[in-house]
């Protein structure tokens, strides 16, 4: 059985590490190239790296900060915001990014994925969905959230997959930063439509949300979070301890 995956999250706003709730009020938090070395050193599976600020402000990804953490860390790194072209994609590896994730620029261009799956490989192609419940469906939102695009999610996804997205990060506005928990039905709705690696993100409130998460959605990959790692509320080595007893296949720090 393939292990569970866990990965924190670092959205950088302005150079510095932020978290905000249903995608609104972020605050800053830490200096994101600390924060990559600290979670590459503490057993974190892989990290996301989102500028996430650049699709709103309709500018190209910052590259120095990237270049920096890049160089700190020895696991996979994810990295997305602001990527709209195929030169996106290859400014982006260049720097030390191992996985690319798009989200605003998909939807603008219905190509992309298809270009950088062609060009890259699928397994280089994130789709980073946000996905909000709107008038009894789940809808895409772009622009950090900001944005309604009035495409079914699931729709959606499925149509990227098809273009040749590797994996799919699931967004959920509603529970981002709420600590409630993971969107047990819409990821179970997610994972049963696609047949690509779904990492589960917005939610996580304690050690046992990822624990539920795993046992109710098992077709999950991955459980991503951000300010329960980042405030020391749960550490991934406890975490990935407590997945293991609860018969959860984990990588052990």
């Amino acid at each position: 059985m393939l292990k569970k995956r866990i990965i924190p999250c670092l959205d950088v706003m302005n150079g510095k590490v932020t978290k905000g709730v249903n995608f609104l009020g972020n605050k800053e938090i830490a200096d994101p190239v600390e924060l990559a070395e600290f979670y590459s050193d503490a057993g974190a599976d892989e990290l996301v790296f989102y500028d996430i600020a650049a699709s709103v402000d309709g500018r190209k990804l910052f590259v120095d900060i990237l270049k920096k953490v890049a160089q700190k860390v020895f696991i996979p790194l994810t990295v997305g915001g602001g990527i709209s072209t195929i030169d996106d994609f290859d400014r982006v590896l260049k720097c030390g990014a191992d996985k690319v994730s798009v989200n605003s620029g998909a939807i603008a261009d219905e190509g992309l994925i298809r270009q950088a799956a062609s060009r890259y490989g699928s397994q280089c192609v994130v789709i980073s969905a946000d996905i909000k419940r709107q008038g009894g469906e789940y809808r895409v939102y772009s622009h950090g959230g900001r944005i309604d695009t009035g495409k079914n999610a699931i729709e959606w996804i499925k149509c990227c997959v098809n273009e040749g997205a590797g994996e799919v990060v699931l967004n959920s506005i509603d529970t981002d930063g709420v600590k409630g928990g993971f969107d047990i039905q819409m990821l179970n709705d997610v994972c049963g439509t696609v047949d690509v690696p779904v990492v589960a993100s917005g939610g996580a409130g304690s050690a046992e949300d990822f624990v539920e998460l795993f046992k109710n959605v098992p077709n999950a990959d991955a459980g991503l979070a951000a300010s329960i790692f980042h405030y020391k509320e749960v550490s991934i080595n406890e975490l990935k301890k407590l997945l293991h007893k609860n018969g959860i296949p984990v990588r052990m720090c």
